[in-house]
């Protein structure tokens, strides 16, 4: 297989090339320092998340490293895991570019998000992205390396999501007519079945993680491809467009939960294009607050913000309840991780009095939105007043303020037995809160019955929230005998080198 890289010899097996003239790599020299991490570990994560991707070819070893801080380029998938280990370890998206490495030149239907928004094109765009997928999975290799977009390079294309499509229904009435003169290939049944299958796919997600069945997921996509390049009546079409931006949601979200950060962002992007040639505005804002949420993962508050906000402007006349509190509630994790209390506090109260109508909506809420329980809605809260009590350097008033509303969560998700990811989820988010209270035995408690969980779900999220937990009972209470038994336990039972299904 060729490099890639112009002819340049290929290194050994940890994935870099020679080059000519080598000088030591200070951008990346500088954020290497900055993580505390040593060359053995650094080398172990690149390993760990490479078979994650499915590059089982990659074997990195402290000597490697040792010689991209040298200066020596390693060859993609490496680049990208880099960057998605130190946005991880920062809070901010860390670009290849700011680790001094070279960007893989990548077509425009696989780099960037800033897409056409016309539907024979959105069809082409997600055939070709689940595709790749698909094959590359297959064959443990990654090839071109995703960047993610931030800033304004991921707003501005959003906001066309809500301008009218020049030309948009034009040849409609051309559609219609070849679809009539040809069989119907598709079966009021067969649309029935294929929006069923989405919904076992939820289900699964909410029981087993991302990790599961996310390949599956995928290859459904790509068959809804497939049928969407058929003719069809526009009813159909429709249907089958709300169908692909549906599971395209989802696969992002499987991604995402499984640590494919620049994978999990193409495939929303994809997912709104598809909501948008849908016609569904409210499946589109369920899209952007998934946009959102990654965005506070990553540090990047402000981006969720104008996500949410993009959101609720785009449906606020016709989402229902439950979504529009779905909504103030991520509004709410975003002021929370900006720092503006007073903000966060309104929209928390406004995504409760909001929740109060949800019952009470005339017409069905979709599948997509009925997670958005009592028990997600007191999650989502806590988590902001959690989110503002580390922003504040750790108040404990805000802490205070989370503990019963994730108490309420952690007592009704306990009686579900479909999402036991958000269980084990706030379960962590009850461990954190105790610790920011100064009670690590309480902490660990909640800490030894997520790591229960966490052994049944494939969800790197919920084992890397794990992680970060135990790594912050270590640093303030190390001491501690119920301390050292969860570390101990947490070694045993999650060890670092655990892989990940993708």
């Amino acid at each position: 297989m060729a490099s890639g890289n112009g002819g340049v010899p290929v290194g050994g097996s940890g994935g870099s090339v020679a080059n000519a003239e080598k000088r030591p790599n200070e951008l990346l020299n500088s954020w290497f320092l900055r993580s505390g991490w040593s060359k053995g570990e650094l080398a172990r994560q690149v390993n760990r998340r490479a078979r994650q991707l499915g590059a089982n070819h990659i074997s990195t070893d402290t000597s490697r490293v040792r010689r991209w801080l040298d200066g020596e380029n390693p060859r993609e998938p490496i680049p990208r895991i880099l960057s998605e280990l130190f946005s991880e370890r920062f809070g901010c998206v860390v670009a290849v570019e700011d680790l001094g490495l070279r960007a893989a030149h990548q077509a425009p239907s696989v780099s960037g998000v800033d897409l056409p928004w016309t539907g024979p094109q959105t069809v082409a765009l997600i055939g070709e992205f689940s595709r790749s997928d698909l094959m590359l999975a297959r064959r443990g290799f990654l090839g071109s390396s995703l960047a993610l977009a931030a800033g304004p390079a991921l707003i501005e294309p959003m906001q066309r999501w809500l301008v009218p499509t020049p030309g948009a229904g034009s040849s409609r009435a051309d559609q219609e007519t070849v679809a009539h003169r040809r069989a119907n290939r598709l079966s009021k049944p067969e649309l029935d079945l294929l929006e069923s299958t989405t919904v076992m796919f939820r289900q699964w997600d909410a029981q087993c993680g991302g990790g599961l069945r996310r390949k599956a997921v995928v290859g459904q996509l790509h068959e809804v491809t497939d049928l969407l390049q058929e003719p069809q009546p526009e009813a159909t079409t429709k249907r089958l467009f709300k169908v692909a931006a549906e599971l395209a949601e989802l696969a992002g979200w499987m991604s995402y939960d499984v640590g494919l950060q620049p994978t999990a962002q193409k495939y929303f992007v994809l997912a709104l294009h598809a909501a948008k040639e849908a016609g569904d505005k409210p499946l589109g804002s369920y899209i952007l607050s998934s946009m959102s949420r990654q965005m506070i993962h990553l540090g990047r508050p402000d981006d969720a913000l104008e996500l949410i906000h993009l959101a609720q402007y785009g449906s606020r006349d016709c989402a229902s309840p439950r979504t529009q509190a779905m909504l103030y509630a991520m509004e709410a994790r975003a002021y929370a991780n900006m720092g503006q209390p007073g903000k966060c506090k309104r929209a928390v109260r406004m995504a409760e009095d909001t929740f109060t109508d949800a019952d009470d909506w005339d017409e069905p809420d979709p599948d997509w939105i009925r997670f958005f329980s009592a028990a997600e809605l007191h999650g989502e809260n806590s988590h902001s007043f959690r989110d503002l009590a580390y922003v504040a350097g750790r108040s404990p008033a805000y802490a205070s303020m989370s503990e019963p509303l994730m108490q309420r969560a952690v007592d009704l998700f306990g009686q579900d037995a479909e999402h036991q990811r958000s269980y084990a989820l706030n379960l962590i988010g009850m461990a954190t809160v105790h610790l920011l209270q100064k009670e690590p035995e309480q902490a660990t408690v909640m800490a030894k019955q997520a790591l229960g969980i966490a052994r049944k779900v494939r969800s790197e999220r919920v084992n890397t929230r794990i992680r970060k937990t135990v790594d912050t009972a270590v640093r303030d209470f190390g001491d501690l005998a119920e301390v050292i038994d969860l570390t101990d336990l947490l070694a045993a039972q999650l060890p670092e080198t655990a892989e990940a299904a993708v």
